[in-house]
């Protein structure tokens, strides 16, 4: 959930519930602190899901039809209820005013701004396909291109920017920044990768292509001095599943689960903060 996504509910459901997990104990599908909105007809958010979501929205519903306050709810995960999660959540409910609706914004603001930072290099078929993949996904997302005319018909919140050269844009990139690198010149792409693997914060570089690029490309990076080690970092081709499937959507598919894969790695070793509050629930 996104604080224009939270503005836009708001102004459609000026009468609404928010459901917040207060306390956790034991396993539970959402952290403490996760939060949905529930109107008549309506929600935005999720806390995981399943029996206890289906608990909690019918609660709030309940609540709204008859004007009353919708009170708190002691949920335990487990038989009772359907779910086998096992643990114990505290979900408070309450009918959403402006100082909620301020306090949430902000809580989406700060969270938004801890995102990890993902830049596309290329706005061509392979790079608009993964732009939307990457779109929906607890990210902050950046197109570069040379071409002002080639960044059109992208998601709502990707930052697209036309610059000469890309690879300057590498150098100040935030701290922890993912690169991926699918120009429409391999001359281009190789500057950028060399530019990106100096970036040993970089969770994820990658280039599209094949393994006969990457071998041009070695060849070209060790002669101009690059080091083994960093060359290792390099995932080229991206998606690379085993699939022979070349379509775009197919590419950034698996490109997006690649890249989520490394910057989850990075999080799961502590070398990035996670931001929880726009993470995927499971049930």
């Amino acid at each position: 959930m996104r604080s224009a996504d939270l503005d836009a509910f708001l102004s459609d459901h000026p009468a609404a519930i928010v459901a917040e997990l207060t306390s956790v104990r034991g396993s539970s599908p959402r952290e403490q602190g996760a939060f949905m909105l529930i109107a008549a007809a309506a929600l935005l958010g999720t806390i995981g899901g399943g029996a206890l979501e289906y608990m909690v929205i019918a609660r709030a519903r309940q609540a709204l039809r008859d004007g009353l306050p919708p009170g708190v709810m002691e949920v335990p995960l487990g038989p009772e209820i359907g779910q086998c999660c096992g643990g114990r959540v505290t979900v408070a409910l309450r009918v959403v005013g402006a100082s909620d609706a301020a306090r949430l914004a902000s809580r989406l603001r700060i969270s938004e701004g801890a995102l990890p930072h993902v830049y596309l290099f290329g706005s061509g078929h392979v790079g608009k396909a993964l732009a939307r993949a990457l779109a929906a996904l607890p990210l902050q997302v950046h197109v570069i291109d040379t071409r002002p005319d080639e960044l059109h018909d992208l998601p709502a919140g990707v930052e697209a920017r036309a610059v000469p050269m890309p690879e300057a844009v590498v150098r100040t990139a935030p701290a922890g920044a993912a690169f991926v690198i699918l120009t429409h010149d391999h001359a281009l792409d190789f500057l950028i990768a060399a530019e990106a693997l100096k970036r040993a914060d970089a969770p994820y570089v990658g280039m599209v292509g094949s393994r006969t690029k990457r071998a041009r490309f070695a060849s070209w990076y060790h002669g101009g001095g690059g080091a083994k080690r960093d060359l290792a970092r390099l995932v080229l081709p991206i998606g690379d599943f085993g699939l022979v499937d070349k379509r775009p959507e197919v590419i950034a598919a698996l490109a997006a689960a690649e890249i989520m894969v490394h910057i989850g790695s990075g999080e799961a070793s502590g070398t990035r903060p996670v931001a929880t509050m726009s993470g995927a629930a499971i049930d």
